[in-house]
């Protein structure tokens, strides 16, 4: 069961890290932002209402569950909003690093919160991976960076992170496909609302209706239904270390098709993150099953 976890939070992680391939020709048009994630976020939940009608799984949910699904759906618009944001502020590339400080809050919230022991290479691990967010911060020996930009995807990276530990420790008897169903009509709920109480439009020509629905399919669908078994096979700290693969596919992307500068210190900090998957992988071998 762990060998398949680590095998999701993988396919998770590539798709969500190709989101700069999606998100940012959508903004070269100025096409607004929340309308955008709306229609992300509501094809998402489409696609997953017609599955789980497919699987005939009922939808029924209590009170109970409602509450925390709505949570999930919003902590989730939040961390997309607050990343775009970062995209605007930082690169892509190094925004998307940045939000992968989240496995540290992730082990920090399980320990203060929930009493849960931080192994000595899941710490390392850690280390390891913020070290390369470290080394993305900085140009030669300075620490140099946008600081609100930088505010702004830790905060993303927090949203996250309680994300994940409400999916991990809320004990939902629903399958995660049905997280993942609520969790994105609520983030469209929340698009919708934001949209239009700023005056916003829901427009947009077939071609880049088509485009959204792809950008939906590819880094929503896919990264969150495998995130959520992810986490329910190995754990919310296994799952988030290995989402630090993510931002080096984000990298990546913005480096060969956006034109995004590679640098020295981009390198370094890509291999780092690489290194702090590998040790998590690694030494947790011996416990899969």
């Amino acid at each position: 069961m762990k060998l398949k976890g680590y095998l999701l939070a993988l396919v998770s992680a590539v798709s969500y890290g190709l989101i700069p391939l999606f998100i940012l020709p959508i903004k070269a048009l100025n096409f607004p932002l929340d309308t955008t994630l709306f229609y992300r976020f509501l094809i998402s939940a489409l696609f997953l209402l017609l599955f789980l009608l497919y699987k005939r799984e009922s939808l029924r949910i209590n009170k109970t569950e409602f509450l925390i699904l709505l949570v999930l759906g919003l902590l989730y618009a939040l961390s997309s909003d607050f990343l775009f944001i970062g995209y605007d502020l930082l690169t892509p590339g190094i925004a998307s690093t940045v939000l992968f400080v989240y496995p540290v809050f992730v082990a920090l919230i399980l320990a203060l919160f929930f009493k849960e022991k931080i192994t000595r290479f899941t710490l390392i691990a850690l280390v390891v991976t913020f070290s390369g967010i470290v080394v993305l911060s900085t140009n030669g020996s300075e620490f140099n960076i946008n600081f609100l930009g930088l505010l702004v995807c830790v905060l993303c990276a927090l949203f996250y992170a309680v994300y994940m530990v409400i999916v991990n420790k809320a004990k939902l008897n629903v399958s995660g496909t049905k997280i993942t169903f609520y969790s994105l009509l609520f983030s469209s709920v929340y698009y919708l609302i934001k949209t239009l109480s700023l005056g916003g439009s829901l427009e947009a020509s077939p071609s880049l209706f088509l485009h959204i629905s792809i950008f939906a399919l590819v880094t929503t669908v896919f990264s969150i239904t495998a995130l959520i078994y992810a986490i329910q096979y190995i754990g919310s700290t296994p799952t988030s270390i290995m989402g630090a693969l993510e931002p080096v596919v984000a990298v990546i992307i913005s480096v060969c098709c956006f034109g995004e500068f590679l640098s020295w210190n981009l390198i370094l900090g890509v291999i780092l993150i690489l290194a702090g998957v590998l040790i998590n992988m690694v030494f947790d071998r011996n416990k899969v099953h």
